[in-house]
């Protein structure tokens, strides 16, 4: 696979706004949209003048909710696009249902225009399933992506805060909008103006395509041990295809009792129980977003049988992986 191909646009004409088109998708993220939002009105007030316009539209026209409860007045329903603008897909949780098959109609037909499109959020999951990602690198946010690299096995799924693979942008959620954003101003209008937007937002570390989304292994557990992160590091990479502790303890230099020892100090567990763990989070992931069979999704997470997936999942979760997802499918359809 060849690196991400730069995004290629005519430059700016001053006498035309460069038009955004936000689609909000039922239960989008508002972190996200408001984020992309303000840096497009902050960079119109710094250099005083209408560098860019938007309008927010949605299936149906009418009113969006999104998943904190604010509603939004759309601008229309999805429309003809010209080939100058700029989509963005904006959703959050319950992406797959809210995933139409007239929104993936209208995003085909305009894609095949040359019209730019942006997934913020979880909204990969929209532009890969209407094959707008197809060779292509990606990314979306971290909770989403065991569900995404399974489904979806033609895109190079990244964990970066944000992709641009030529005319197709993708962004991991949060405050990653405004990492593209600024981005996308740069390349517009200088990379002095979108460090003066950047200071407006009072937003001091400007992220690139090169910064992953998560915390680093000892930020997220609490514990600076160079070994203790190492070993977590290839646990979390060796899901489907589970290493023994004696394996894992020989890589980082240790004896087996030693790595004991090492977990039960700092997360007081041993190795097995929190790989356990770990697997048992990404099998749950896979229940909740995709529609995988629960064999597939057992064997996805290194569990050579059902009944010892379901006896580990129930000691862990207090509930089997098919009440599981019943019941997470019961919650959406309220």
């Amino acid at each position: 696979m060849s690196e991400p191909r730069p995004a290629t646009r005519i430059p700016q004409n001053p006498d035309k706004p460069r038009r955004f088109v936000f689609v909000l998708l039922e239960n989008f993220t508002l972190l996200s949209f408001a984020s992309a939002v303000e840096c497009l009105r902050i960079a119109n007030r710094m250099v005083e003048r209408e560098a860019y316009a938007w309008q927010i539209v949605g299936e149906g026209g009418g009113t969006m909710a999104s998943s904190s409860g604010a509603v939004f007045s759309l601008d229309g329903d999805l429309e003809d696009l010209s080939r100058d603008d700029t989509v963005m897909i904006c959703s959050g949780i319950g992406v797959q249902a809210a995933t139409t098959k007239k929104l993936l109609g209208w995003l085909r037909r305009e894609a095949r225009k040359g019209v730019m499109v942006g997934g913020l959020c979880t909204a990969a999951f929209t532009l890969a399933k209407a094959g707008l990602l197809d060779g292509k690198k990606a990314t979306i946010h971290w909770e989403n992506q065991d569900s995404f690299a399974e489904e979806f096995q033609e895109v190079t799924l990244t964990k970066s805060v944000f992709v641009v693979d030529g005319n197709r942008l993708t962004t991991a959620g949060g405050t990653s909008s405004i990492d593209l954003m600024l981005k996308l101003i740069a390349d517009d209008l200088g990379e002095d103006m979108a460090n003066a937007v950047a200071d407006q937002l009072i937003y001091s570390s400007i992220r690139t395509d090169q910064d992953t989304q998560r915390l680093s292994v000892p930020t997220r557990i609490g514990v600076r041990h160079p070994k203790l992160s190492q070993v977590i590091q290839m646990m979390e990479s060796n899901i489907e295809e589970p290493i023994s502790p004696s394996i894992l303890a020989r890589d980082v230099s240790m004896s087996t009792r030693q790595l004991e020892r090492l977990f039960r100090r700092y997360l007081n567990r041993s190795p097995k129980r929190y790989y356990m763990e770990l697997r048992l989070q990404k099998a749950r992931n896979l229940l909740m977003q995709t529609d995988m069979s629960v064999i597939n999704v057992a064997l996805a997470c290194g569990f050579a049988s059902p009944s010892h997936f379901s006896k580990c999942y129930r000691a862990h979760y207090d509930t089997t992986p098919y009440r599981e997802r019943g019941s997470h499918a019961a919650r959406l359809s309220i």
